[in-house]
């Protein structure tokens, strides 16, 4: 078996698509393909964008002399599927249909999927998608809402959270199935997971309503007021979701989803600032602590990750609430694009085997 192995990773986001070459772990090349808002407009629908920027991406690795006869597989960002274990999966026509249809929702990581397995099938190559957002390992106990019609559902930032937890597992001498952690990726979107048994048991809705407040989500609120303000005949469904997720959190309160503009305002003496951004904390804080319960206070330890990690400000905040628990250990970014390449490479390798989408 091959000891070296080039994968290309491709991220596609609403106006962007960042694309990177590894052989194995070592980055060989990174760019982010940038779309202005006239280039989308053109199209009515997020895969009717799919030619478009798969012929970007060839392009922009024929200029930079990036050779692709000589990849070894291509892996794409998971978008909106049905709920999956955790893992990394082989794109094939059952997956690609279903990101076509995209009955779970349009998102630019839908497109993924499609161009890597475009791509892969004119080298006769694989093609993968790792720990989409709909990683489901939720234990039974946990999917219980309190309402019968509805039950709690996992969406989240799986890539991340599951490669920073293989990375902690490794430094802590253990394998991933045989460590309790408690990870907290803060970004845009804040999600707080409970991983134990090589699974994530419990994590917060970061999407729709579950868990802290965010740079632009307001989190769980009270939902008796929601639905005062559902039926109070000022706002539309749209939006309401707006008001929710994209218009809640620091930009709601402060007008900014920019952690370094908040810690701006706060050395400038904006009480209302400091005041907002430390909350913000005490909640990420208090579903952490929340989070220890499911595994009986057993922690191992305690991560913090995404690009709000790199706040010494907001980590500091959180550590001195939950440092009782158990050691914490910073991971700051989203780490992405290595973390692609790494599921590939699990499979390329023969560490793991791929798992089938169905």
């Amino acid at each position: 078996m091959k000891d070296k192995f080039r994968i290309l990773a491709i991220n596609p986001g609403s106006t962007s698509t960042k694309v990177a070459v590894y052989d194995n772990e070592q980055l060989l090349y990174e760019e982010v393909v940038r779309y202005s808002n006239a280039e989308l407009a053109a199209f009515t629908t997020v895969i009717g964008q799919y030619q478009f920027r798969k012929n970007g991406i060839l392009t922009l690795l024929a200029e930079n002399n990036i050779a692709i006869d000589i990849l070894d597989a291509v892996v794409g960002r998971g978008g909106l599927l049905k709920p999956i274990e955790g893992g990394t999966y082989a794109v094939n026509e059952t997956m690609i249909k279903d990101l076509r249809l995209a009955h779970r929702g349009e998102h630019a990581s839908n497109l993924g999927g499609i161009i890597a397995k475009e791509i892969a099938d004119t080298l006769a190559i694989p093609a993968f998608i790792v720990d989409p957002v709909v990683v489901d390992e939720l234990a039974d106990i946990a999917k219980i809402s309190g309402l019968p019609a509805y039950d709690r559902i996992s969406i989240f930032h799986a890539l991340n959270q599951k490669a920073v937890a293989r990375k902690i597992s490794r430094e802590l001498g253990k394998p991933y199935n045989e460590v309790n952690l408690i990870i907290a990726h803060m970004g845009g979107g804040i999600s707080v997971g409970v991983h134990t048994g090589g699974k994530v048991v419990d994590v917060n809705n970061a999407l729709c309503g579950e868990g802290p407040f965010s740079p632009e989500r307001a989190g769980g609120i009270s939902t008796g007021y929601l639905i005062e303000l559902c039926f109070s005949g000022k706002y539309s469904m749209s939006e309401v979701r707006k008001l929710l997720v994209g218009q809640g959190g620091l930009v709601g309160y402060l007008g900014t989803n920019d952690g370094r503009e908040v810690g701006r305002m706060i050395a400038a003496g904006n009480a209302k600032a400091k005041l907002v951004y430390e909350a913000m904390a005490y909640q990420i804080a208090k579903e952490i602590a929340a989070g220890s319960a499911a595994v009986a206070g057993r922690v191992d330890s305690i991560v913090l990750t995404g690009g709000l990690a790199y706040d010494q400000l907001l980590v500091k905040l959180i550590t001195d609430r939950v440092q009782f628990i158990a050691d914490i250990k910073v991971v700051p970014g989203e780490n992405e694009m290595i973390a692609l390449a790494e599921g590939a490479l699990r499979v390329l390798s023969g560490e793991e085997q791929a798992k089938v989408y169905q």
